[in-house]
This record gives structure tokens, sequence and C-alpha cells, in this order.
């Protein structure tokens, strides 16, 4: 069982990434939410938003970005769910754009 202290510290961490992996999701267009977290057991769930729901490779950003990276940098994560907003508005959703931001790894 975690202290609060500990707790508080998980979460902080997971905050300051999902901060430093937002970038390379709004520069498409999109937006990465952490829509829950079980810090104690180490269950994260985010969704991608915006342009992701109609991005052909939304399921790759999700797998191979972004639950690849929380498992690296924070060890007591044990799974990422993940899940794409579903749009009526696809055509919408594709005019928000597509960037071209590679993030910089700096280790810790």
């Amino acid at each position: 069982m975690l202290t609060d202290q500990e707790r508080a510290d998980r979460l902080k961490a997971l905050n300051g990434l999902m901060e430093l992996l937002k970038p390379m999701v709004q520069a498409d267009g999109g937006e990465l939410v952490l829509v829950r977290c079980d810090v104690e057991a180490g269950v994260v769930e985010v969704q991608l938003q915006g342009a992701c729901s109609s991005c052909a490779i939304a399921e790759d950003t999700l797998s191979g970005g972004v639950e690849r990276i929380l498992k690296d940098r924070l060890p007591w994560v044990t799974e990422v769910i993940g899940g794409v907003e579903e749009t009526d508005d696809i055509e919408g959703s594709q005019l928000l754009g597509a960037g071209g931001y590679v993030p910089k790894y700096r280790p810790s």
C-alpha cells in the first residue's frame, strides 16, 4: 500500500510526463487527455482527441508512443488503456492539421 506522499509523487510525475507528450499530438491537431489513473495498481487511461479521430496511425501513437514512453519512464505503470475520441465530423477533424513536431529526448 502506498503512502499519500507516494501517491502524490506518482501523480505529479505522470502529469509532468503527459505535459511533455502533449505537444507532439497537438502539432498534428490532436489532443492527449489523461482520463483516469490508478497509481496504486499502475493503470493509466488516456484518450486521443481532435484530429486524432480521423488519423490512420492513432492506435500506433497510443501503443508505440504514449504507452511505451509512460511504461519506460514510470516503472510503476503496468497498463495503459488508450482510446480515440469518436467524432461524427471526420472532415472537420481532418482539417485540424498535420505537423512535424519531433520531441527531443533528454535523459533525466
